[in-house]
């Protein structure tokens, strides 16, 4: 039975006549599915469906577009198009199938946050005002011969939006897109009745509300997406942005879905760990001021935050995106009354959103491998003939290949060497923005035990080992050491310690250098920084420091070294380490001492594959390398690379 505290979440509520079963929605996140003629692909009507099959209350598309241009080349659901209904009247009833609303999302666009196109001398916003990606490009003023042009757009797409089947619409207005533009003064100067007034100002927002209510009639909820708190200097507040909700509601708004950010603040748009869990339900007190309507929120939401959100009274609904990306079951999980074997989100913005980012392809999960692959991997099917498995290692990628192994029906044994499970990934989860990783271990502690895997710890194997010739596969997982640098001198000096051993154990002292400033050495940097009042400083000989990050977890993790006075030394070779300190060269050449009580080595990791090759040789077609041991990677490429272990047995 589902715990009492819990219960609120599975409280069906009311939107204008919708029913929605419960307070957990899917939020909008872009799938990079659909395909070059306007319709999805089936991995993403596919990827819907599990949402909804999980027990969500209604699945809310990505950002679909009024027209192609505004789209700018991204994959969209081409919804100004008729040719799009049939596809989009399967996923929708795919969807219903399973007892979820649908909801589009539509855009008119991103305006100055843009980019230029080949064919394309110009982006449009609300005034002539400097594109974000390239300042020095000036938009220009969107005319009022296109605003009409774009009042049309809406109208036909949400005609076609009602043909398809959909049960609700959501107007895109936030993050600092085209709508938000001619909200905000920062970005509108306009005289004309599109500008001035704040009333002006939503002129627009309005024009488009009164639109899409003459199409779809007085009972069809009309939802509304706004940034309260655009936080940046010059961008709107929440008191503004509170005033604004009743001009909404009163053109014809049924709910509010509130966030924070804008492209000056991508992190709250793509929330980072170092955000928090709840990161922007602190808007929702604001808005439950202005407006009696539902109210819906999302950032970094897990089920306790979203519980304690909603028993505050300030918000009716709790978005989920990433957690509905982790686990596309929670809803049900909790329903169940097991919590514990809901997967958590790491919120490490690497295989979802980063794979958009990074890679121009659709998004994925680094704890779920089988994110946007429901059809060809979703299903973890049991073998005819179970093997028995052997796991060196009880890191991420070796916990992944046990757990699916043992899904699979094998046998499954895990030789660790240490005392505990989760490897390097639960040793440096010290913090407290690393919660999400502890619970991960804990949910792959549960599972473990739930599949009866049989655990050694303290069990350290070796190719020799008598035990192992009675696996038909082996599975190695032995992870990463070290990488230092031969040609520094002082390594071994008893004020060095490595960057994993840091977190172990702890520094203690009020002088730090950490030398090397790729993503785990500013993490660290971080990290001492909040334990208190500490001098540290970073050493990196490339041009800037945390490289290897993904982009946006690396905005915040700029504004955080700057924040927290944490000394950031780019262009600097580390020449040798001293008992005094780390002598560095200069970009001028010169040497220099910086001084230094405690060291920490984060020159980064090598796979420490000594025994695969010996394995290998003893055990040819048995054994499976899997994780760092045989390439570094993050955790998502640990977990991926164990579960594509368990998965390829035959």
């Amino acid at each position: 039975m589902i715990d009492p505290k819990y219960e609120i979440l599975w409280k069906p509520i009311y939107i204008n006549g919708m029913r929605l079963r419960n307070r957990m929605i899917l939020s909008p996140m872009g799938t990079f599915t659909p395909t070059l003629d306007g319709n999805d692909s089936e991995e993403g009507i596919r990827y819907y469906e599990e949402r909804a099959k999980g027990g969500a209350g209604m699945i809310t598309t990505g950002a679909m577009f009024t027209s192609e241009a505004l789209a700018q080349g991204s994959p969209t659901i081409a919804v100004w198009s008729h040719h799009s209904i049939p596809k989009q009247t399967v996923m929708i009833e795919r969807c219903h199938r399973w007892g979820a609303k649908v909801c589009l999302q539509l855009s008119c666009g991103t305006g100055r946050n843009g980019v230029l196109l080949p064919g394309v001398d110009s982006l449009v916003s609300a005034s002539p005002v400097p594109s974000f990606y390239n300042p020095n490009l000036i938009c220009r003023e969107m005319t009022k011969e296109e605003i009409a042009e774009d009042l049309k757009n809406w109208e036909t797409c949400a005609t076609n939006m009602l043909l398809a089947g959909y049960d609700a619409i959501e107007i895109h207005a936030h993050a600092g897109y085209l709508m938000d533009q001619f909200m905000s003064s920062v970005w509108n100067h306009r005289t004309d009745e599109y500008g001035g007034s704040l009333e002006n100002r939503c002129r627009f927002a309005t024009d488009i509300i009164k639109t899409i209510r003459r199409v779809v009639g007085p009972k069809f909820p009309i939802l509304y997406r706004i940034s309260l708190d655009h936080r940046f200097n010059g961008g709107r507040t929440l008191e503004e942005s509170g005033q604004i909700l009743p001009i909404l509601e009163a053109a014809g708004v049924d709910a509010f879905d509130v966030d924070a950010g804008c492209y000056e603040s991508m992190d709250y748009i793509f929330p980072t760990v170092y955000t928090g869990e709840a990161c922007m339900a602190y808007v929702c007190e604001t808005a439950r001021k202005y407006t009696r309507k539902p109210i819906i929120n999302a950032g970094n939401h897990s089920v306790d935050t979203a519980a304690d959100l909603l028993h505050s009274g300030n918000a009716d609904i709790v978005q989920f995106g990433r957690q509905f990306i982790a686990d596309p079951q929670f809803p049900n999980k909790l329903k169940a009354g097991h919590r514990e074997d809901i997967r958590p989100c790491l919120i490490c913005n690497e295989e979802c959103i980063g794979r958009i980012f990074g890679r121009m392809t659709q998004l994925s999960c680094a704890v779920n491998p089988a994110t946007g692959l429901e059809n060809s991997m979703g299903e973890i099917t049991k073998l005819e003939t179970p093997h028995k498995v052997a796991v060196i290692g009880a890191g991420p990628g070796g916990l992944e290949a046990a757990r699916t192994a043992a899904l699979r029906g094998c046998s499954v044994t895990i030789f660790e060497k240490s005392g505990q499970i989760g490897g390097t990934l639960i040793a440096i989860a010290t913090a407290s923005w690393k919660i999400r990783i502890r619970k991960l271990i804990e949910w792959y502690s549960v599972q473990l035990k739930k599949l009866g895997v049989d655990i050694r710890l303290n069990t350290e194997v070796s190719a020799d080992d008598p035990a192992l010739a009675d696996y038909d596969d082996i599975f190695v997982a032995v992870g990463a050491v070290p990488m230092v640098p031969k040609s520094i001198a002082g390594t071994d000096l008893p004020n060095v310690i490595d960057v994993t051993n840091s977190h172990r154990q702890g520094v203690h002292t009020d002088n730090v250098v950490i030398c090397g400033g790729g993503y785990s050495g500013c993490d660290s940097a971080l990290e001492l920084a909040e334990e208190g009042k500490k001098n540290i400083t970073i050493v990196e000989m490339l041009d800037d420091v945390a490289k290897n990050a993904m982009p946006i977890n690396k905005m915040t993790i700029d504004r955080l070294l700057k924040e927290r006075g944490i000394h950031v030394r780019v262009n600097t070779c580390v020449q040798k380490i001293t008992d005094q300190g780390v002598v560095v060269k200069t970009e001028s050449g010169e040497l220099e001492t910086i001084p230094a009580d405690t060291v920490i080595t984060a020159f980064g990791q090598r796979p420490s594959d000594g025994l695969v090759h010996a394995l290998e040789e003893k055990y040819p077609t048995k054994v499976v390398p899997v994780g760092d041991c045989t390439r570094i990677g993050k955790a998502g490429t640990a977990i991926r690379s164990g579960y594509y272990a368990a998965m390829g047995l035959q």
